[in-house]
């Protein structure tokens, strides 16, 4: 059972060294460890303070990109839609001007025809005076080449201009 109690010097040196180790802990050892902990705990709440700045910063700029993301939408739409618009009056403008230009050509044409068609009624009117003239000579040629066909001819002319 000796071995289980233990004697007061061996105690009393035990303690007396126990102190001494840790007078001298806390004298030289301890001041630099906790400094080197309080530094490590400010350098690992420096990191979170970081990675939470970083985070606020990600979610403003997922919030912007966001934003822009609409707005270039809505920029997107617009000129779209105002090329749309763009495109339907340019067809609208250019099936006007096509109208426009139709019906000109109608009338420039039908002008046309009508001066065609007068030209050719003057044309025949002169081709049928012509054939009336030369038909009236031939048969007056042939009516007055006897004489007496020629008195009465006269005759029957001086009796009209008396009566008009």
């Amino acid at each position: 059972m000796d071995l289980l109690i233990p004697e007061i010097g061996l105690v009393f040196w035990h303690t007396i060294s126990f102190l001494l180790l840790l007078f001298l802990l806390a004298k030289f050892a301890w001041k630099p460890v906790m400094k080197a902990i309080g530094e490590r705990e400010r350098s690992i709440e420096n990191a979170l303070d970081a990675a939470e700045k970083a985070k606020q910063e990600m979610a403003r700029l997922t919030s912007e990109n966001e934003q822009l993301l609409k707005e270039a939408r809505a920029e997107r739409d617009l000129i779209l839609k105002e090329a749309k618009e763009i495109k339907e009056q340019l067809l609208k403008d250019a099936k006007d001007q096509a109208q426009v230009e139709g019906n000109r050509m109608i009338e420039k044409a039908r002008i046309e025809i009508n001066n065609q068609k007068a030209i050719a009624m003057t044309d025949v009117k002169n081709q049928v005076s012509k054939l009336s003239l030369e038909i009236a000579r031939k048969v007056l040629n042939q009516e007055l080449a006897d004489k007496s066909k020629q008195e009465a001819l006269v005759g029957t002319l001086l009796k009209d201009m008396k009566l008009n």
